[in-house]
């Protein structure tokens, strides 16, 4: 019976590092997670990827973010300001141009400098990850064509067997 007591105990002191260990860590790293920026917008400059003093690619660019207006309203919008590092930087200066539709997923930063004596503030999205939401030739690209390529399957001649799941 002494025996089963103490297992019982280290078992409790067991789970009780086990909460203690989550409390700690496990919650402290949720917190750093709530710095998240999520956009959808058309970049309102174009793409000039530039290198930094160790070679790093980076881009600088703005988002333009439509408002929901109430019906009848003048459109308004929001010009935020980001940057792209790396891969990400080269793929966005190959790929994309003024007025590309794109999704930016990242965090917020802030940053200072000092130009001719005074500091200088910034506010920046850095994108973590840039999803191009708009075909890359969209010029060449017109709904008749998807439709076209679309209407030649004949729906009717399906059969369960042919659907993947």
């Amino acid at each position: 019976m002494w025996i089963l007591g103490n297992l019982v105990g280290i078992v409790m002191l067991i789970a009780f590092l086990i909460m203690l260990f989550i409390a700690l860590f496990i919650d402290r790293k949720e917190e750093r997670k709530m710095n998240k920026f999520n956009g959808i917008g058309r970049i309102t400059n174009s793409i000039e990827l530039k290198k930094t003093g160790s070679g790093t690619s980076v881009v600088s660019f703005t988002l333009a973010i439509n408002r929901r207006v109430q019906a009848g309203a003048e459109p308004q919008a929001d010009y935020i300001t980001c940057v792209a590092w790396n891969k990400t930087a080269e793929h966005m200066a190959q790929y994309l141009h003024k007025g590309s539709l794109i999704g930016v997923e990242g965090r917020i930063q802030t940053r200072n400098y000092d130009k001719e004596g005074t500091r200088i503030y910034v506010t920046e999205v850095v994108a973590d990850s840039v999803q191009f939401l708009e075909p890359r030739n969209k010029e060449n690209y017109s709904v008749e064509e998807v439709k076209e390529e679309y209407s030649s399957v004949d729906y009717d001649e399906l059969s369960s067997e042919d659907l993947p799941f």
